[in-house]
């Protein structure tokens, strides 16, 4: 017996088209989306008020723990914003890495029961992830703007391409350590280890200065072509850098590593779904 899908063409009982699959069924896809942003504030009396305040209390945070008593505030102009805006990004690789990693394990009753692209719940995480990370960057560019933010059209792009690097990537790497962890639950212990350490793998707490006084110069390259570093660069050219702050300068080669991050995402998503196809026949019984 086979299944036909929209178009008529028969394929074998549970098989599909990989990613593909998952955007001919976008109305589920929404419905997944909606249904966990939702369950996110459900019982909350301030709801989404939460995603604003949250930002607002890290950047007060930081102007005071970081930028005041540390001192970071007179070494980096605009500290806190440069801060902020690095760790947004990140936060948004890390909640769509780690989501994904566990989204095949969360909804094992539902994959168990019927046939759905199991390739839509990392790509819900991610999605869902982005969604999340809205109000943070909505917060962000409120506070740039109070400091005088006058952005240019290369600025906005360069925002646009390090959510698009960030998405591909942890989407590739959510399908690739999901399917892993279907079988293999240390999956979620090894993605926690990355995701404490992404943060420090790129220039967020430091300037990248820092990183090529102590490094030899092909090592700088190999923290360069770190996707993770170029979108954090790209954000910081997108927020930070307009605001015209006193030495503040871009990673060297930045818009070329940009395009290399960009292709690397595009090879781990492409292994992702390559190794989640090959993993997927086990899954219910792994479940």
């Amino acid at each position: 017996m086979s299944a036909v899908t929209s178009d008529d063409v028969l394929i074998p009982p549970g098989g599909g088209i990989g990613l593909a699959d998952v955007f001919r069924r976008r109305y589920l896809l929404s419905l997944i989306v909606r249904k966990e942003v939702q369950i996110r504030y459900r019982g909350s009396v301030l709801g989404w008020l939460w995603s604003y305040v949250k930002p607002l209390v890290q950047f007060a945070v930081f102007y005071l723990a970081i930028g005041v008593f540390l001192g970071m505030n007179g070494r980096v102009e605009f500290f806190p914003l440069y801060l902020l805006s690095g760790i947004t990004i990140v936060t948004f690789f890390n909640e769509a890495f780690t989501n994904g990693t566990r989204s095949l394990v969360d909804n094992a009753a539902l994959i168990k029961k019927i046939y759905l692209p199991r390739e839509m719940f990392p790509v819900a995480s991610m999605m869902i992830a982005g969604v999340n990370i809205l109000p943070q960057i909505a917060v962000l560019v409120v506070i740039a703007l109070f400091f005088g933010w006058v952005p240019s059209v290369l600025h906005i792009a360069a925002l646009l391409l390090a959510l698009v690097i960030i998405a591909s990537l942890a989407t590739g790497l959510g399908l690739l350590f999901g399917a892993i962890n279907v079988t293999f639950r240390d999956a979620q212990s090894f993605v926690e280890i990355i995701t404490m350490c992404a943060v420090w793998a790129s220039p967020v707490m430091y300037q990248w200065e820092m990183v090529a006084d102590k490094m030899p110069d092909w090592l700088f390259v190999a923290y360069r072509l770190n996707p993770l570093t170029a979108s954090v660069e790209l954000f910081h050219y997108g927020i930070w850098y307009p605001l015209g702050p006193t030495g503040g300068q871009l990673i060297p080669d930045m818009w070329l590593y940009a395009g290399i991050a960009a292709l690397i995402s595009l090879v781990i998503l492409f292994v992702g779904q390559l190794v989640f196809r090959r993993l997927e026949g086990r899954f219910a019984q792994d479940l």
